[in-house]
């Protein structure tokens, strides 16, 4: 599949895409032919979607599997059988990259535990309690600040941390090789006592002051930017959905599924990064009911691992609009393109991380090129809904080129919308983080394309070959 875009490539980057990417990339995942034969396996999960074909029946495709093409081969052309064509792609996805999630529980309803006024008067901070679910037996916290004049606003929802004054959870411990750059299916258990923060490894340039959690007072500084733009901002604790942790039981399954929120579903595969998901939508369940907040303008972030969950919240949930951050590998940019650079692949991902993922992806580890997806798909279901992709240009582990085949992959659907210019990208002087000018980005992409305010920059523009050589440069000084 040919892709033009209006989007500013520069030649060199794009002849890195067109051959040396595909080639280099191409090495790297020929340098391993799949999963080591000594793991030990994970207990399958029957759900109602039953068996899509493996990785042995599906045929080999170079291109990006087109959004544009229905599965019998119809050419999409109108938004109707666009809407089919969502369908079609979202049990894909949810088979064989995210897993399958539970529908919606319809009985979220929220309790507010503290309320407090902040920042000498102008914004109002409430720690609110949701519980839904079978029985009403899940339970999330959430802190909710909204300033206190106008309204009613715009809300950005963040996967960050336990909200201020929350309640912090036990957590499982890590898996025995966990964050150790092993195969993490070649050990089951004992584990190891979990030394992530509550706030899990979401990047951040804002360092805390003094020990503990953010005060709301505190927190509220930090981001008091956001409140004078005119947003509210709710914050959650992505570990209170659903534990990051490769630990695993006696039998081979992962342990994460016997806490949060995967007991009350038993019948469903979903991996980490779709309970994130599923939590935020839990999230705005609760802000539709707000009259603080603008149920039209709820918008997901958050950076890394908690940014994967963000593009896969926006893709699955109409109602959110996506900003994630540094997403690296199984986040914005194409499976089919990574691996130059040292930026994160199919197989890091597998290798590493596959509790983030579907079961049935595992299989795809040396084959990428026979995904019936790529990371294209999920920019392609928020259409025509404003998205955004933060990136850092020292952010090793995502690859510009391969972000950029993602966005020019989706951009049939947001044309059909004639929503070219609601799916954007920036670039900021960062590496693996999330930073303050991601933040005036994030803000000015959708003050643009969600609230009709006048912002004169562009959300085109990728790095050239050369400023990524000098960026990373300067990183080391």
């Amino acid at each position: 599949m040919r892709l033009r875009s209006r989007y500013r490539f520069p030649a060199a980057l794009a002849a890195c895409v067109l051959v040396s990417c595909f080639t280099a990339s191409a090495q790297v995942a020929g340098s391993v032919n799949g999963p080591d034969p000594r793991e030990i396996p994970i207990p399958s999960i029957h759900t109602a979607m039953g068996i899509l074909p493996g990785v042995n029946e599906l045929p080999v495709r170079k291109d990006l599997p087109d959004i544009m093409v229905m599965n019998d081969g119809t050419k999409v052309t109108t938004r109707r059988q666009w809407e089919k064509r969502r369908e079609e792609m979202k049990r894909i996805l949810a088979y064989y990259a995210i897993g399958q999630m539970p529908p919606a529980p319809g009985n979220v309803k929220g309790k507010e535990l503290k309320s407090e006024t902040v920042l000498d008067g102008t914004v109002r901070y409430r720690l609110i309690h949701l519980t839904f679910g079978p029985g009403s037996q899940l339970g999330l916290d959430i802190g909710f600040f909204t300033p206190l004049q106008g309204g009613p606003f715009p809300a950005i929802i963040l996967q960050g941390g336990t909200p201020p004054e929350g309640t912090a959870l036990p957590r499982l411990a890590q898996g025995p090789n966990q964050g150790k750059g092993e195969d993490v299916l070649l050990l089951v258990g004992p584990g190891t006592v979990a030394t992530a923060p509550a706030s899990g490894t979401m990047p951040t340039a804002a360092p805390r002051r003094g020990p503990g959690p953010l005060t709301a007072e505190a927190m509220a500084s930090q981001r008091s930017d956001v409140f004078r733009r005119g947003y509210a901002l709710v914050i959650f604790n992505p570990n209170d959905c659903a534990e990051d942790t490769t630990l695993r039981n006696q039998d081979g399954s992962w342990a994460f599924r016997n806490t949060r929120f995967f007991p009350a579903y038993p019948g469903y595969d979903w991996g980490i990064l779709a309970g994130w998901a599923w939590g935020a939508s839990r999230v705005a369940d609760y802000l539709q009911t707000d009259p603080a907040i603008d149920k039209n303008k709820l918008i997901i972030t958050g950076a890394s691992r908690n940014g994967k969950s963000s593009m896969i919240a926006a893709a699955f949930d109409e109602r959110l609009m996506g900003a994630p951050v540094v997403t690296g590998g199984g986040g914005i940019g194409a499976y089919r393109f990574a691996g130059p650079r040292r930026s994160e692949t199919l197989d890091i991902m597998e290798k590493k991380y596959p509790n983030w993922f579907s079961p049935n992806l595992h299989e795809f580890w040396g084959h990428r090129e026979k995904l019936p997806f790529d990371q294209h798909w999920f920019l392609a279901l928020a259409a025509p809904r404003p998205f955004i992709a933060l990136e850092g240009d020292t952010d090793t582990i995502s690859l510009p080129a391969a972000v950029q085949q993602s966005i020019l992959g989706a951009q049939p659907a947001y044309a059909l919308f004639n929503a070219r210019d609601h799916l954007g990208v920036n670039y900021a002087q960062h590496g693996h983080a999330f930073t303050a000018d991601d933040w005036t980005a994030m803000m000015d992409f959708f003050d643009k394309n969600l609230r009709a305010k006048k912002v004169d920059r562009m959300f085109d523009r990728f790095p050239t070959e050369r400023e990524l050589d000098e960026a990373a440069e300067r990183s080391k000084k």
